[in-house]
């Protein structure tokens, strides 16, 4: 059973959020937090699996609370909660280590759908942020090709898999791509996160992605 964490100024919303995770069957909640500063304490007392994490919070936002986290708890699978739509603040939340973003608004029907895509090892997004991500990826000029072997020390196959990762594709779409297994894909993907030095999906492709704004 996961135990969800949750990072929200708004305690009536804290509150909601609170009864909504402890409705998802096979869930419950860890804690209900308020700052950025309790969340630092509690949660690696507690040690949540997952954390649903407000951007703008008191004192330390819930950006930097993430990156900070994250450094002590490289597995914890934190997912941002929040108004914003804007490009700079979903790429400063995925860079700090998050591997999800959703719309407060759009909560009551992506939050289940967020847990269940996280547990298949997914980057749960609302629709118009997965909109947002594909909009700074798009090159209307060419198509996404492999990020430089020589920079990022890979292989042929890691720099394959990379690349299609980057573009959304799940495990199985990317073994039945390359013709490989799906455990292939696992076992490639364990070797491409210690090479970057990442822990997370989303943060392999936004490696990839800086590699070839260069």
């Amino acid at each position: 059973m996961p135990a969800i964490a949750i990072v929200e100024d708004n305690k009536a919303l804290a509150n909601t959020l609170r009864e909504m995770v402890e409705l998802i069957p096979d869930c419950s909640c860890a804690g209900v937090w308020h700052t950025g500063e309790d969340a630092l304490v509690k949660i690696p007392a507690f040690g949540p699996d997952i954390v649903l994490m407000d951007i703008n919070l008191p004192g330390i936002d819930g950006i930097e609370t993430t990156a900070k986290l994250k450094q002590t708890m490289p597995t914890l699978q934190i997912i941002m909660f929040t108004v914003y739509l804007d490009h700079d603040k979903i790429f400063d939340a995925l860079k700090a280590g998050a591997c999800g973003y959703i719309l407060k608004r759009s909560a009551a029907t992506d939050l289940p759908r967020a847990l269940a895509d996280l547990a298949q090892g997914g980057a749960p997004m609302s629709p118009e942020i997965a909109r947002r991500v594909v909009e700074a990826f798009y090159r209307p000029a060419s198509a996404p090709t492999p990020p430089s072997t020589e920079e990022l020390n890979l292989t042929k196959r890691e720099s394959e898999i990379l690349s299609l990762l980057s573009t959304g594709l799940a495990n199985k779409e990317i073994a039945d791509k390359l013709n490989i297994s799906t455990e292939t894909v696992r076992v490639h993907l364990k070797r491409i996160y210690e090479k970057l030095h990442v822990h997370s999906r989303t943060e392999a492709a936004m490696k990839y992605r800086d590699s070839r704004n260069r």
